[in-house]
């Protein structure tokens, strides 16, 4: 039987009668205050408890607090991407299930990306929180655990072209009833994966989070009683939305439009697509349309309407005030216009692994691109786009035990109206950490030869964009199982207001046989170099992972010029490419000769408005 899904429904959250004005604001910041210590408090729990280096070095997984009716009230910093979209993972799941059918020792997992999840590796834990045998709210835990079956190691399949390729799919079920473990649950999914302790310890981890999680809150009920609860749970999203309406209001009335260049290819064929986005701000009320976007794509590229939806979240909370409590109040001004078979909502069964990890991002991006000129103060200019992905597994040598891992890059930032770009940070879906060198070489067959800055990879600006990085090793085993999933090989990330695009990405290899680094798609003959799946290297054989820089902002000839001696002097740019994209003149120690300088940005201007 063929199974069909309903597009989800692309519609604003509206909001409930809230009955703020019962609660005084101390009142409402020290519960607000309670609720998101408690959900960083139970990532906490997690991290410490947690198997893999993604969840324990890497911090891929985060932790909320719901209502009883299902609407978020609480979230720690964790993963953005994550975040928004656990808002209709939960929801989905109280739907599918019936509230009625919850009871207090049940945990409910769910993986779904067809019902209202992200990707497939993010695996949901949800647990109901009563307090005297009445349903007060849920706590709940998401992840992106390292090994979920499918085709590959780690779970990154950059050549899918169907959800049943990239790992086991489980609607929402009870894995725990009545405080057992449900033992068929268990047995299938561990059946499923190839390190099945390293996935069990990971989700137990998840799930201890959750009894912290219901712990706090039953101490908060039975501080205020259920009624008084609820109330504040109300009032904390009214305070949000009110101050987000606020935000929103300030902004200039208007439609602005941006396209862009979402992907250099699919991993099945290199044909670019499109990402087309407009913002429309009318009062204190935003739609975000993404309608004209290119039709979904055959590889795993594709976003589900919650990458979608959370992407667009993403943008506005980086736009808006930071202290705005971050809850589904926030989200009440926002309509998300998403056309379903396209690749910002994937049609069933459409393959979307790489949609959460690499496409929301630029997302996030397009949504800056559109209001560049009406908010040019709080916007940037693009990130480096790609998050690098690298899938790895095999068989230890030492132990003879199957492992798996996956590790996530950083990139360069996009410059800023006030300030240069992060360096080497993870994109703004993340949060993540880089899982440390030592870990990585103590748990598999690798050894690590460079982890350093990409010199040279920042778009110039009056604030440059970031740097990225590199990493490269070293196969030890007798062979490495990889995968690959990388953006930004082919395309810039863009610059604003006459700054120069990011230097690109790069994903090579170098055999052990040879001298020269080449692309995967020259040495093993893959379809799309950064993007595959299962490519078998050799003891010897290196990979070097190159991570792109981001946009510059504002033109690089107004740079001070002590602030391009000082990339000078720290390695992050030659001399040659100082003059080259600054004007600046400087010997290798960043002793600027300012004469000279003056001359060539003299000309640059010059040769410049000529060829405009």
């Amino acid at each position: 039987m063929t199974q069909t899904l309903p597009a989800p429904e692309p519609t604003a959250l509206e909001a409930a009668a809230s009955p703020i004005d019962e609660v005084d604001q101390i009142t409402l910041q020290v519960a607000n205050n309670f609720l998101v210590t408690t959900a960083r408090e139970m990532g906490i729990a997690m991290r410490n408890t947690a198997y893999s280096p993604l969840f324990n070095e890497g911090l891929d997984f985060s932790c909320a607090i719901f209502d009883a009716g299902g609407e978020m009230i609480a979230q720690a910093e964790f993963c953005p991407a994550q975040l928004g979209a656990i808002l209709f993972v939960v929801e989905w799941t109280i739907n599918e299930i019936g509230t009625e059918n919850f009871n207090p020792e049940d945990v409910i997992f769910h993986n779904d990306p067809f019902r209202g999840g992200c990707h497939l590796p993010e695996y949901c834990v949800i647990k109901p929180v009563f307090y005297d045998d009445e349903l007060v709210g849920f706590v709940s835990c998401i992840g992106h655990m390292t090994e979920v079956g499918g085709k590959v190691p780690g779970g990154f399949a950059g050549d899918a072209t169907e959800v049943f390729q990239e790992g086991l799919r489980i609607p929402p079920l009870k894995i725990v009833e009545g405080g057992e473990d449900v033992e068929a649950i268990w047995n299938i999914i561990m059946a499923n994966v190839r390190t099945p302790r390293m996935s069990y310890g990971d989700l137990k981890s998840m799930i201890g989070s959750l009894y912290v999680g219901e712990r706090r809150v039953q101490e908060l009920v039975d501080r205020h009683g259920p009624e008084r609860f609820r109330v504040l749970g109300e009032a904390i999203k009214d305070y949000s939305e009110r101050r987000m309406r606020a935000e929103i209001s300030e902004m200039p009335d208007g439609t602005y439009d941006f396209s862009d260049v979402v992907i250099d290819n699919d991993g099945v064929t290199e044909e670019e697509s499109l990402l087309q986005v407009r913002v429309t701000i009318d009062g204190d009320r935003m739609t975000v349309d993404y309608t004209g976007s290119g039709e979904q794509r055959l590889g795993p590229v594709n976003c589900t309407y919650g990458v979608t939806a959370s992407a667009t979240y993403n943008a506005l909370l980086h736009l808006t005030d930071h202290s705005i409590p971050s809850n589904h109040g926030c989200f009440r001004p926002v309509r998300i216009i998403a056309p379903y078979g396209t690749i910002v909502n994937v049609a069933y069964p459409g393959a979307s692994v790489g949609g959460n990890s690499e496409i929301h991002p630029h997302l996030v991006m397009a949504i800056y691109g559109a209001l560049a000129d009406a908010l040019p103060d709080r916007v940037s200019a693009h990130d480096g786009g790609t998050s690098a992905l690298v899938g790895i597994g095999g068989h230890h040598p030492d132990t003879g035990e199957i492992f798996a891992n996956l590790t996530n890059e950083g990139c360069g930032w996009g410059g800023r109206a006030n300030k240069d770009g992060n360096n080497a940070l993870c994109i703004p879906n993340g949060n993540c950490a880089l899982q440390p060198v030592e870990i990585l070489e103590t748990r598999y067959p690798i050894m690590h030869e460079a982890l350093a800055i990409h010199e040279g990879s920042a778009g110039a600006g009056r604030n440059r964009g970031g740097f990225g990085y590199f990493r490269q090793f070293r196969v030890l085993g007798d062979y490495l199982r990889v995968s690959c999933f990388i953006e930004k090989e082919k395309t810039r990330p863009w610059g604003l207001f006459d700054g120069e695009p990011g230097k690109t990405a790069a994903m090579l290899v170098q055999r052990s046989s040879d001298e020269d680094w080449t692309t995967f798609t020259e040495a093993f003959g893959v379809a799309c170099n950064g993007k595959f799946s299962d490519v078998r290297l050799a003891a010897g054989d290196r990979i070097r992972t190159v991570t792109s820089g981001g946009g510059g902002y504002g033109d690089p000839l107004a740079r001070e010029t002590d602030r391009v001696a000082i990339d000078v002097r720290q390695g992050f740019i030659s001399p040659a490419l100082a003059a080259e994209e600054y004007g600046v003149v400087c010997a290798d120690d960043g002793t600027v000769d300012e004469a000279a300088t003056g001359r060539l940005r003299a000309r640059m201007r010059a040769e410049a408005g000529n060829a405009a």
